[in-house]
């Protein structure tokens, strides 16, 4: 999979789990909206590959995760990261909400619609959501 597909990917996850909220299926809204950011932060190290490049073993296995704290550092953007979690309170609170979440998501039976919403806002959130920052650098 391309980085291309990847954002592709992370736009489709978004509009299902805006579908899924909308008719109050909130296990699989979360979970999508959490594997979204996953797609996009898997765009960003995708970005880091050159052509031709072979890359570092380690690298690749460390791409291979769902642990979402851990594809920031692979990603290379922990620096800016950890810039924007100190200069900016808005976003720190929607990171906060985001970096809980694991694709054991997807086995919960119960997820509140109040945990839906606030996941999927965060995340969309125009303003200081976690996906326009992600967007800056994939």
């Amino acid at each position: 999979m391309n980085r291309k597909e990847l954002q592709k990917l992370s736009r489709i996850r978004l509009k299902e789990a805006k579908i899924l909220f909308k008719n109050q299926c909130f296990e699989g809204s979360y979970y999508l909206a959490g594997y979204a950011v996953e797609c996009a932060l898997k765009s960003c190290i995708a970005k880091q590959i050159k052509r031709y490049d072979f890359p570092d073993k380690k690298f690749i296995n460390d791409s291979y995760v769902h642990d979402i704290e851990k594809l920031i550092s692979v990603s290379g953007l922990k620096p800016q990261h950890d810039k924007e979690l100190t200069s900016n309170t808005s976003f720190s609170l929607n990171w906060a909400i985001v970096k809980d979440w694991s694709e054991q998501h997807r086995y919960k039976l119960i997820v509140t619609k109040v945990h839906a919403k606030d996941m999927y806002s965060a995340i969309t959130s125009r303003r200081n959501g976690v996906m326009v920052w992600l967007k800056k650098y994939w």
